[in-house]
């Protein structure tokens, strides 16, 4: 075996591991997206505005933690490695669901929340170690692979949290929970680190570690900042899903946990076959910059077809519009992770997270709010006003990438 072809095994190896750790995470957190607002639901007596404004409290508390441990666990990724901030995160998550599982009003699923604000990084240390284990030219690629990952979690976890959750409530955050602890097994035993000791920074600075500090990243390096916005923008859009998608499908159409899992479901499969079939090869077609204007195009105009729709079944044809959204990230990634060395891969990720934190702690109070306020202007009657509003956030990211965005330019070497 040549040098090159062990070097190349080594790293499909390293990928196997940490596809089967995002795997497994997306599938525990895809457990409780039918579930989780209808628990919030029964402890506001049934009423789905009030239910709405604690699940923006929830949000946005979360958001706020994100966006101030972000930065933190980033550069611990970078110092200390990558393998010991997942096996933070993951044992985290399984203690959250279980204060899901068991608590006994809103205050202790509050608890819950905060504990895991503080200490999720999974997904975005993630994509620092896929930027470590992976050639540039091939990142586009990977990262779609990656983002199906997510999405088979959102086929399989939201139709079993569905299916469980019309039994109890509580069974799919236990279910989530055990799956999450293996998951932690998993990594103690098997996963090995990205991050060799000689690429890590060589300290850890509190000032890049602050919120503030850690964006500085992004105006250093020619290009991240409107990719950055691009990608804040399609974050905050995309917080409408899991603030308030469960309640609008159930107060619209009348679906039960049941058939939203069943919904999930089908958004899940489109998004894999988008994410894992059709990323590569439209990225080697077009690029990454056209790729994420495809993405952020798709984006606005299903937001706008799902805000629309009179009836369940015209609802379904926005699904597979909506599934090319899995362009944005790989195509964003494969941008950002090129402007910068290895031993920034993890304060990039910081600082993306960072953005995601502050789109979840925005996210909520806008469509939460615009939501319930839909609601109760009965008069007004537009109940897909939120998301009329998230495809206007999609409009402008594509208006953005188009003007800002640039093809791939290589990354500085380490000093």
């Amino acid at each position: 075996m040549t040098e090159s072809s062990a070097t190349r095994s080594r790293r499909q190896a390293s990928f196997g591991f940490i596809f089967a750790v995002a795997l497994m995470n997306s599938i525990s957190f895809g457990i409780m997206i039918p579930i989780l607002p209808n628990l919030i639901k029964q402890f506001t007596g049934g009423d789905t505005a009030a239910a709405s404004e604690w699940n923006l409290v929830f949000g946005a508390t979360w958001g706020l933690l994100q966006f101030v441990c972000g930065p933190i666990l980033g550069l611990m990724a970078d110092r200390w490695g990558r393998r010991p901030v997942l096996l933070i995160s993951l044992f985290s998550l399984a203690v959250d669901f279980l204060f899901m599982a068991f608590a006994p009003s809103l205050w202790w699923l509050f608890v819950g929340r905060i504990l895991n604000g503080m200490t999720a990084a999974s997904f975005s240390t993630a994509s620092a170690y896929v930027a470590d284990v992976t050639p540039p030219a091939e990142r586009a690629k990977v990262f779609g692979w990656m983002s199906s990952a997510f999405s088979f979690g959102f086929i399989f976890g939201p139709f079993i949290g569905g299916w469980l959750g019309e039994t109890d409530l509580r069974l799919p955050f236990i279910a989530a929970a055990a799956l999450t602890f293996v998951n932690w097994l998993y990594g103690v035993f098997i996963l090995p680190e990205s991050l060799p000791a000689e690429r890590r920074a060589t300290r850890f600075d509190w000032r890049k570690a602050n919120p503030l500090g850690s964006l500085t990243l992004l105006r250093a390096h020619r290009g991240l900042l409107p990719l950055a916005g691009v990608g804040f923008l399609f974050q905050l859009a995309h917080v409408v899903l899991p603030t308030i998608f469960v309640l609008y499908l159930g107060y619209r159409y009348g679906w039960t946990p049941k058939v939203l899992g069943s919904i999930f479901l089908a958004t899940g499969v489109s998004g894999v076959i988008v994410q894992a079939l059709l990323v590569g090869r439209i990225v080697r077609a077009v690029g990454e910059r056209k790729a994420v204007l495809i993405g952020t195009a798709a984006g606005a105009v299903g937001f706008a077809w799902y805000a629309a729709a009179p009836t369940g079944a015209l609802y379904l044809v926005g699904i597979p519009i909506f599934a090319f959204t899995g362009l944005i990230v790989p195509g964003l990634q494969g941008l950002m992770t090129q402007r910068v060395a290895p031993q920034e891969q993890g304060q990039l990720q910081g600082a993306n997270q960072s953005l995601t934190g502050l789109a979840s702690i925005f996210g909520p109070i806008i469509f939460g709010e615009t939501f319930a306020w839909s609601l109760r202007h009965e008069g007004f009657h537009l109940p897909g006003l939120a998301i009329y509003v998230a495809a206007s956030l999609m409009a402008a990211a594509f208006l953005l990438a188009f003007a800002s965005a640039r093809a791939r330019e290589p990354a500085p070497q380490p000093a």
